[in-house]
């Protein structure tokens, strides 16, 4: 069956000229320093909030141990996302922040290099994994906790430029 769809795929940087995936050639461009900064958040009910605000979780340390986990996750990221680059990471720091008003957690990881290619898919994977550990040791407490809004909210460095996220409310 034939669509009509026919990509230029000379512009598409992460195919080849037969439209596969390839990792992008990044051997010809400078290092520079780059950082990315993402978000996300964490809701759950208020008596699950209690709980792990006071360390009364049964797992133990839920924030430190998320915290942990994010940065970790960040050192891992070109193994988890196929066509990402392993990258020399100079800064990885991961906060989680208790928000009364979800209530839950909002995690902020801000990662920074000095390499050819940025660390967005490190900062998104930091956050990501932090939230996942936080619901993996407050699960026994609440199995409705949400992972919300995973997002980049700023870039610095590179060919594309700085990226700053509007913020809505």
């Amino acid at each position: 069956m034939q669509d009509n769809f026919s990509p230029n795929f000379a512009n598409l940087t992460h195919l080849d000229q037969q439209g596969q995936a390839q990792m992008v050639d990044v051997s010809a461009k400078a290092p520079t320093v780059r950082q990315a900064v993402a978000a996300a958040q964490v809701r759950m009910l208020p008596e699950t909030f209690a709980a792990i605000q006071t360390g009364n979780a049964p797992k133990g340390d839920v924030l430190g141990t998320a915290r942990i986990a994010g940065i970790m996750a960040a050192k891992q990221t070109a193994n988890l996302i196929p066509l990402c680059h392993p990258l020399p990471l100079q800064k990885v720091e991961v906060e989680v922040i208790p928000d009364a008003q979800l209530p839950g957690y909002q995690i902020q990881a801000t990662v920074k290099t000095k390499a050819e290619t940025g660390v967005e898919m490190e900062a998104l994977t930091a956050v990501s994994v932090a939230a996942l550990t936080l619901y993996d040791m407050a699960k026994a407490l609440e199995k409705s906790i949400q992972i919300e809004s995973i997002r980049l909210i700023s870039k610095t460095g590179g060919k594309s430029g700085d990226y700053s996220a509007r913020i809505s409310g």
